[in-house]
């Protein structure tokens, strides 16, 4: 099995996996069918297009920094007629930045790392409005498992966020990965991609794992002296 692994990061993010009506919420982390979406969108799929081959990639991301929630309010009217439409609540994570990785067959692995490099549909965070601001193809990797290569990753912070918390010399960072079943009981989220049709999406529930992994923090202050020098022979 290979990985291959995403960087997710932009000034507006958004990651829906219950919104309905005129409440369009966001989940804390990317969910699996936006980051499915994601992937088949690079390929060129169209949204009729079967899932079956994506939507068996085991998925998990961890969250480098987790952002500000941000409520907006949107307006729209009738195309035809002008009746205006109710007011949607619409939340984003603003200066958000996760680690994602998706775990399967080595050669779909390199496919869709090769879609990420040239994409035939332009990639979003979760909604078209909100572009990434950095490359989202961070590589592939054919020797470690999911969970080894997300814990094994240098901390992406911004550099302004890192030098935020310059006086902790390692960082806590929450992982959620796609539970197996031997993980035992776990949480569930409904964001397992089954159909993107227009005129039928499906959505089943998926389990989902939390864990976290101490990275070091580049930008920690060091200590200007060592105290201990003094006890030093003569």
């Amino acid at each position: 099995m290979s990985v291959l692994l995403m960087q997710l990061a932009g000034p507006l993010q958004s990651w829906g996996a219950s919104s309905r009506f005129a409440r369009r919420s966001t989940e804390a982390a990317p969910t699996k069918s936006a980051v499915v979406g994601l992937l088949a969108a690079a390929q060129g799929r169209e949204r009729t297009d079967d899932l079956a081959d994506l939507g068996a990639l085991r998925f998990g991301v961890r969250i480098d920094q987790p952002g500000t929630v941000l409520r907006d309010f949107q307006t729209a009217h009738h195309f035809v007629g002008g009746e205006a439409m109710p007011v949607s609540e619409r939340f984003y994570l603003a200066d958000a930045v996760f680690v994602a990785g998706v775990e399967g067959d080595g050669d779909l692995i390199d496919q869709l790392h090769h879609a990420l490099l040239a994409p035939v549909f332009l990639p979003y965070l979760g909604r078209r409005s909100c572009p990434p601001a950095r490359s989202v193809a961070m590589g592939v990797d054919h020797d470690h498992a999911l969970e080894q290569v997300l814990r094994r990753q240098e901390w992406q912070a911004a550099g302004w966020y890192q030098r935020r918390r310059r006086k902790e010399q390692q960082i806590e960072l929450e992982i959620f990965l796609e539970a197996t079943p031997e993980d035992g009981p776990v949480d569930s989220l409904r964001d397992q991609p089954v159909s993107f049709d227009p005129l039928h999406r499906r959505y089943a529930l998926r389990g989902v794992r939390r864990t976290s992994e101490r990275v070091a923090n580049p930008a920690a202050t060091r200590p200007d002296h060592d105290p201990t020098s003094v006890l030093g022979g003569a």
